[in-house]
């Protein structure tokens, strides 16, 4: 009989898994479960959806053809509960799908705060392709909005909803913007190009309660007793992983699902990956999460090979990503932060990473344009994190020399006493380094 594959979750992570699954595996049977009922879209696309940049249409890259081509079987549904010793899969119109190994990919959810009126009509978080029709259609009667929270997505809502016209104020509850990854100067610089954009920053400000007019929103109130008028209200303090179908069904978890380095979690036929695994990382000894796109394609991949035979053990990469952040261009890669928390990020942001957080060994190094910025840490032997702002010719390098651990000992000494010179150095010794 072929082995029978259950997904829970059509995003990155178990697409991803079920591609490799079909080119290991060509008699198996694949069933990928999703609550939404569009198809596989780009989640970070959504800014762009949000800024007018591109159309809907543009973050849909997986058509029902690919589907049909890899012989994956889609159903839309919820599912309501899990029974591992069972091989069962719940869903929500009481029918149950049997399989042989199980993948959960169910992602993350944007937290809200616990003040009075959070659930008003015109409170939004940016989870969903329904959720960003959402805020477009309300920004469309919204004179004013009020956004929440630290981090990239924090800036999609902002700067998506004053590209619509509507008047924006973002709260930020420290003194200047995601405070625990960017430095001083990389902080500033969004902040200007915010307010450049007309968006009006309220530093160390936090919400206290939503202000409603009948059901809707009216206005927020602040800590520092101040009151804001808006129609809407943008949320995005942290998302929290989505591990209530483990945690019912007796799998262990903590932050998120618990997995080893083979995703498996504490049941040998069930598998973890994505926004929601709590993954073992054997480098360290610890479990990390990570809410990037890329980290979540690379975990559905290795879980699929798993799943399907292979014992392959993941090697976590330094987390990559590029986006936009106050209209710049922004790649971050490796440890890159402060080492401290930040009040504005309660949980992982969409699109963040643990690694980010964490204080690096090493000293920074930094080269400044007019508006582009270089920020590199460099450790003993290698380059442990960099953030790029603005001009990405150095991007694609550092990604190579810190992903790969590149010994950058020979221009080491160049690096600390010129770093007027980074760019130059760095450029001409990735070349070298990748040409070797």
């Amino acid at each position: 009989m072929p082995r029978r594959y259950v997904i829970v979750g059509n995003g990155p992570a178990g697409v991803s898994s079920a591609e490799v699954i079909r080119s290991i595996d060509s008699s198996a049977e694949i069933v990928i479960v999703g609550e939404e009922k569009t198809g596989f879209y780009s989640r970070p696309g959504l800014a762009y959806l949000l800024t007018g940049t591109i159309p809907e249409s543009h973050l849909f890259s997986r058509p029902d053809s690919e589907y049909r081509r890899l012989r994956l079987q889609r159903v839309t549904a919820r599912v309501t509960h899990l029974q591992p010793r069972e091989h069962r899969v719940w869903l929500e119109d009481r029918s149950f799908l049997e399989y042989d190994r199980l993948l959960l990919a169910v992602g993350a959810r944007a937290l809200r705060p616990n003040v009075p009126g959070i659930d008003l009509e015109g409170v939004v978080t940016l989870d969903t392709l329904d959720d960003a029709r959402r805020i477009l259609r309300l920004a469309r009667r919204a004179k004013s909005a009020v956004v929440v929270g630290g981090g990239i997505t924090a800036l999609e809502l902002a700067e998506g909803l004053s590209s619509q016209g509507v008047e924006t104020h973002y709260l930020l509850r420290k003194d200047r913007y995601w405070g625990n990854v960017l430095d001083p100067q990389e902080s500033k610089l969004v902040e200007t190009r915010l307010e450049e954009e007309g968006i009006r920053l309220h530093r160390r400000t936090d919400l206290a309660g939503v202000i409603g007019r009948g059901r809707r929103v009216a206005g927020v109130t602040t800590t520092d007793g101040r009151q804001l008028a808006c129609g809407m209200l943008a949320v995005a303090i942290g998302i929290q992983p989505r591990f209530e179908l483990a945690r019912d069904a007796g799998l262990a978890v903590g932050r998120g699902i618990w997995t080893d380095e083979y995703f498996q979690t504490s049941h040998a036929d069930v598998f973890a990956a994505g926004d929601a695994a709590e993954v073992f990382d054997p480098s360290t000894g610890a479990r990390v999460l990570d809410s990037l796109w890329s980290i979540a394609i690379e975990q559905g991949r290795s879980a699929g090979a798993n799943m399907a035979g292979r014992r392959e053990s993941y090697a976590r990469p330094a987390p990559f990503n590029v986006t936009r952040i106050g209209g710049l261009t922004t790649t971050l890669i490796g440890a890159v932060g402060s080492g401290r928390e930040d009040g504005d990020l309660v949980a992982l942001n969409r699109g963040d990473s643990d690694a980010w957080r964490q204080k690096a060994d090493a000293f920074a190094v930094e080269a400044e344009a007019e508006v582009s910025r270089v920020r590199v840490l460099v450790g003993e032997k290698q380059l442990v994190g960099a953030v790029v702002m603005g001009d990405q010719r150095l991007s694609r390098p550092l990604q190579h020399l810190i992903r790969e651990a590149v010994d950058i000992r020979p221009v080491r000494d160049q690096l600390l006493h010129e770093p007027q010179r980074l760019p130059a150095i760095l450029g001409s010794f990735a070349s070298a380094a990748h040409a070797a």
